[in-house]
């Protein structure tokens, strides 16, 4: 088993070192325009591929679990409707225990597992080929400077490396993406409110 694992973990590195060898070739030819617009266009590719991946990743479980989800949610709301509060509440809280707490959680779960998938591990895989690709000492080789930005003053300038310079961009990023769509659209790039507002009765 061991063994097994050894061999797969190696299959799997090597397989990253290919891909990250191939996206190095890709954009060795963007060098010329500087490190800034490099990592700004690895930030927006980030931030496209999981907005994509968000759209095109999701099971036929998750759907199922959604479906089932908000239907017991409707039949709390509407059992929450009655006249008498207090009996309208023991009704609600029977729900909850028999059927809506059960699937809220695994609904939650199979969404956390794909929000991992779709938008944890993306970023995550970027991080690592800026830290390994675009290191100080490669920086340094590839654009004379060691750093991206440096800010302050000359005695003792703030150095930003190009790590924490795509941390900020990919934020800058999401963030305009959620400003332009709830000006385009009118709502956020978030669930569903009223849902969420309520599960705190639930639990």
């Amino acid at each position: 088993m061991d063994e097994f694992m050894d061999t797969l973990w190696n299959a799997i590195m090597s397989t990253v070192h290919v891909v990250a060898a191939h996206i190095d070739q890709l954009l060795s030819p963007l060098h010329v325009f500087g490190p800034i617009c490099v990592l700004t266009l690895l930030a927006i590719l980030t931030v496209l591929l999981t907005k994509a991946l968000n759209r095109v990743v999701i099971t036929k479980r998750y759907l199922e679990l959604e479906k089932e989800f908000k239907h017991w949610f409707s039949i709390r709301e509407e059992a929450m409707k009655g006249k008498d509060y207090e009996k309208a509440k023991r009704l609600a809280r029977n729900i909850d225990q028999a059927k809506l707490n059960r699937v809220y959680y695994d609904y939650f779960l199979e969404g956390f597992l794909l929000g991992l998938m779709r938008n944890v591990l993306p970023i995550f895989l970027m991080f690592a080929y800026i830290n390994e690709y675009y290191r100080a000492e490669e920086l340094n080789r590839l654009f004379g400077k060691n750093y991206i930005l440096s800010l302050g003053s000359t005695s003792e300038p703030i150095v930003i490396g190009a790590v924490f310079y795509y941390f900020l961009t990919l934020l800058l990023m999401y963030l305009a993406w959620a400003i332009v769509k709830k000006r385009v659209t009118g709502k956020a790039d978030v669930p569903d409110q009223q849902i969420h507002s309520a599960t705190a009765d639930m639990i």
